[in-house]
């Protein structure tokens, strides 16, 4: 018998019901296949053989004795490091349904080991923040069948798009127009974006799929979707094709990429999409990027000119420059250069109080072509957990504040705005994007709900699977390593890409049609909007409505 002082525990000793997710499992459905264990992403479970002692006892006989129960089944690891991160990769194989997981409704305590070799938790995905956001609780109002009557989003023809790049008063356009002079470059886009998801991040079907229904969206269906890069640069055959004018190429701190980008130009068959320079990404404005040495392959270190299996952390800010008003002096106008002022050029910042100051010095400079302002549920990838859960600035009141500061310099048809960050975080995809359009922006970068809806990621806002980050990913959405992103077929995802922006655009009919604009988008119509929270009305300039 072992007694009970004996027992062997560590600092990190846990139970099942200290865990996050429990999983359980139905003996007399299993049939001990191994599939569960064989697809779980992190070892969380495992097949065990036991001999259990089952004590009997003949009252009559006044006997006592021994029945042995030999026991194979599933079992699941108590340890920090293989614990369950109720991904359901397991559920999905099982032909049975012998096996699920479960959350754990208790205080689990496993957030206190997660620090594991002194290394502070990270995560990737989400903020792990449930519930409805500020966007999710906006509602569209403003129906008047007398002066403004509603169309009808059946029939009507509605001109959704918007525009991407700076915008000259109609007097000075025509003034340069008549005298040759050179005008800003625009492009005209559809307002949700898919947003900077990089060539390393994402794993090559998943990035291919991408591509190859944004290609069907504007050749086949007419709907002129742009996806961003990211900073892990462009694949060499994109570069070279003309699938490039749907691409807005990313540059970033560490300059990923960028020497195979700058040598392509001469053989471009089209100009890209934009050019975007990421200064700053909403979930962690002071950690730069961040792509971990088992994500970087053969292909992505090719393509990134780096050497295979290393880190690859980007800075947080670009060492070539002091402060972001020489970045607007020179960088934009050097990317401007190199693509012969055809290019829109415009940064990316983190949401913060003087993004105001920033928008000040981008109205002054004549190439840069728009801001885009990413909010505390941006760029969440790879980030500590204080920096997602603590550290940002929420995207709504940012842009906000930005879009009536250009209303009071008269300039708020020049510079476009774009907001990401949160953006059908929470499903609600075109609600949230047309909310913002009516706060101010031009368009909406989305990048978890794209992952979501069109490649079945199972992360959510309660802690689910969020391993993007170290490469392990169930579907192979995130994973460079071969056998898990071949399960990802890159067909399948661009029919979903078609589908869903099918679906946004169906959907932005019906929040205009009772409006009754149909003509051109309803950027920064706040009239329309209401909100059940007067705090919250207050600080938006929206109505209170209850």
């Amino acid at each position: 018998m072992v007694s009970v002082r004996s027992l062997y525990t560590t600092p990190s000793s846990l139970t099942y019901h200290d865990l996050p997710w429990i999983i359980t499992h139905r003996e007399d459905r299993c049939t001990l296949c191994g599939q569960c264990t064989a697809v779980c992403p992190t070892g969380a479970i495992y097949l065990t053989y036991r001999r259990q002692r089952m004590p009997k006892l003949d009252v009559l006989q006044k006997k006592r004795s021994n029945e042995y129960r030999h026991f194979v089944g599933i079992r699941q690891h108590t340890t920090i490091e293989k614990r369950c991160i109720g991904c359901g990769m397991c559920s999905m194989v099982c032909p049975n349904e012998a096996i699920a997981p479960h959350p754990n409704s208790n205080e689990h305590r496993s957030k206190f080991f997660m620090n594991a070799k002194g290394e502070a938790q990270k995560r990737g995905g989400r903020r792990n923040e449930p519930g409805k956001t500020i966007l999710d609780r906006i509602s569209f109002g403003r129906i008047s069948m007398l002066t403004d009557p509603a169309l009808d989003a059946g029939r009507h023809e509605f001109n959704i798009n918007t525009v991407l790049g700076r915008i000259l008063p109609p007097e000075e356009y025509l003034q340069r127009k008549r005298a040759g002079e050179w005008i800003p470059p625009t492009r005209e886009i559809f307002p949700f974006i898919i947003g900077s998801m990089s060539f390393g991040a994402l794993s090559p079907n998943m990035w291919l799929g991408l591509l190859q229904g944004v290609a069907y969206c504007n050749e086949v269906l007419g709907i002129p979707v742009v996806m961003a890069t990211g900073e892990g640069g462009c694949p060499p055959w994109v570069l070279k094709s003309p699938f490039l004018k749907y691409i807005i190429l990313q540059i970033a701190s560490g300059y990923f990429g960028w020497d195979e980008i700058i040598r392509a130009i001469p053989e471009m068959q089209c100009d890209p999409a934009a050019i975007e320079i990421k200064y700053g990404q909403g979930a962690k404005p002071g950690d730069g990027g961040l792509l971990m040495w088992f994500k970087v392959s053969q292909l992505i270190a090719r393509l990134r000119g780096v050497p295979e299996g290393v880190d690859l952390p980007s800075p947080p800010v670009h060492q070539t420059l002091y402060s972001i008003e020489e970045s607007v002096m020179k960088m934009i106008q050097t990317m401007s250069m190199a693509f012969g002022f055809r290019v829109p050029v415009y940064p990316k910042i983190s949401g913060s109080t003087s993004a105001k100051a920033v928008l000040n010095n981008l109205v002054r400079n004549p190439y840069a072509g728009g801001l885009l302002i990413d909010g505390i549920d941006g760029g969440t990838g790879a980030a500590y957990n204080v920096s997602m859960d603590a550290t940002g600035h929420p995207v709504a009141s940012n842009l906000r504040e930005c879009y009536l500061d250009l209303v009071r310099q008269g300039r708020q048809n020049e510079i476009p705005l774009f907001a990401a960050g949160g953006i059908g975080k929470n499903g609600n995809v075109a609600q949230n994007g047309m909310a913002m359009i009516m706060l101010g922006a031009s368009g909406v970068h989305v990048g978890k709900y794209i992952m979501q809806a069109t490649a079945g990621c199972l992360g959510n806002e309660l802690g689910r699977c969020n391993v993007c980050n170290i490469g392990i990913c169930p579907k192979g959405i995130t994973s460079q390593n071969e056998k898990l992103y071949r399960r990802l077929d890159p067909d399948q995802v661009a029919e979903r890409v078609a589908e869903v922006f099918m679906s946004i655009r169906t959907e932005t009919k019906k929040i205009m049609a009772p409006l009754g604009r149909s003509q051109s988008l309803p950027i920064g119509m706040s009239d329309a909007l209401g909100i059940d929270d007067a705090d919250a009305a207050q600080r938006l300039r929206i109505n209170y409505v209850c």
